[in-house]
């Protein structure tokens, strides 16, 4: 029962276990994702978070007996989800770098055949650059 409500985190991570003996006849169940070997993606902090469950033996049963309806079914499915949702985020983010780099490249290898027809164009001034009227001797003034 443990081990199939868990068959979703196992494709992704590789799990460990933790579980005490609380006072009054609870149990706490800690489930920690890790990053299962031969993976070659890098988890997010958010990933690897520990799942705790506390609770008497016979309710967490009851709980994972539910499978994907139960709260660690849900949990599960909705951290698959992001996970999934921040992979296909990364793969956007390359592939907009990507296009990014293609314009810069076509940017500038056009931008050569531009400057030679504007270069007859007047030269404006430097928007940093002081007034006409200001010395070296003596700070540019704003009044």
């Amino acid at each position: 029962m443990l081990i199939a409500s868990l068959l979703p985190l196992l494709e992704r991570y590789s799990l460990g276990f933790d579980l005490v003996a609380g006072p009054d006849g609870t149990v706490t169940l800690t489930v920690i994702p890790r990053n299962a070997e031969g993976k070659t993606h890098s988890l997010e902090t958010g990933e690897t978070r520990p799942i705790s469950i506390t609770a008497t033996a016979s309710e967490i049963d009851a709980e994972l007996a539910r499978g994907a309806d139960g709260a660690l079914g849900q949990l599960i499915t909705t951290r698959k989800t992001l996970a999934d949702q921040i992979a296909q985020q990364r793969e956007a983010t390359e592939a907009a770098r990507a296009a990014s780099a293609e314009a810069a490249k076509a940017k500038a290898a056009s931008a050569p055949n531009r400057s030679s027809s504007a270069g007859s164009a007047p030269a404006s001034p430097a928007p940093s650059a002081p007034p006409a009227e200001a010395t070296s001797d003596e700070p540019a003034s704003l009044w």
